[in-house]
């Protein structure tokens, strides 16, 4: 299980992002640049012990209406060669060093454990406590047989979030800018072969649920 330490980060990842999400196509800001505050998230556990894996939400309220955001993020202490696209800015663990933080749906571990977790092969952690399962998080899939985790993956983002073409011809649709479910019940569009879905925190102080991943068959997602 993954150690969280609690040390002191500089730059610290809402500042971070704060640089970042302007430059994604899914961000739904205003030009004033996002004002943000943590909302929420999980987090994944790397089998070998060596790459951070947090699933961030974080609420933007610049603008007359909050927008969520879910920002999975790898936190790796060497930079991953390759990925210098994916780069979400470098940081000082007061623990660890320095470490580079990477989109997390184009680092192949995070998506290797993304996977498991969709497919019931691993769970969820709390984000702030060590070996604490998080039951806010509920994922359910279809079908036979597991989608390989080391086959290469191509991400693509686009203004309504990010899609990943997997083998075997599925697509994971990833929710980016959040949406709360009607009923507080999230339920997968039809023909979807896969789901997972969690909580967040609304600047009211209230708590919400909506989807987080959809997976398809083939290219339709």
């Amino acid at each position: 299980m993954a150690v969280i330490h609690q040390t002191a980060l500089k730059p610290s990842k809402l500042e971070l992002l704060t640089a970042w999400l302007p430059t994604r196509p899914w961000y739904g800001g205003g030009p004033g640049g996002p004002e943000l505050v943590k909302s929420g998230g999980f987090r994944l556990d790397d089998p070998r012990g060596e790459v951070g894996i947090e699933f961030m939400v974080v609420t933007d309220t610049s603008g007359p209406d909050p927008i969520a955001y879910l920002v999975p993020l790898s936190y790796r202490g060497a930079p991953l060669d390759g990925a210098e696209h994916a780069l979400v800015g470098t940081m000082e663990h007061g623990v660890l060093g320095r470490r580079w933080a990477y989109d997390g749906y184009q680092d192949p571990v995070v998506v290797a454990q993304l996977l498991a977790l969709i497919e019931g092969r691993v769970g969820a952690q709390d984000q702030n406590a060590s070996d604490t399962p998080d039951p806010d998080v509920t994922a359910s899939r279809t079908g036979e047989g597991s989608i390989p985790g080391d086959s290469p993956v191509t991400a693509t983002d686009d203004q309504e979030g990010t899609a990943l073409a997997l083998p075997r011809s599925a697509v994971l649709r990833l929710r980016r800018a959040l949406r709360a479910a009607e009923g507080g019940a999230p339920l997968p569009p039809q023909g979807a072969t896969g789901h997972l879905a969690g909580v967040w925190r609304t600047p009211d102080g209230g708590r919400v649920r909506g989807l987080f991943a959809v997976l398809r068959p083939g290219a339709g997602a």
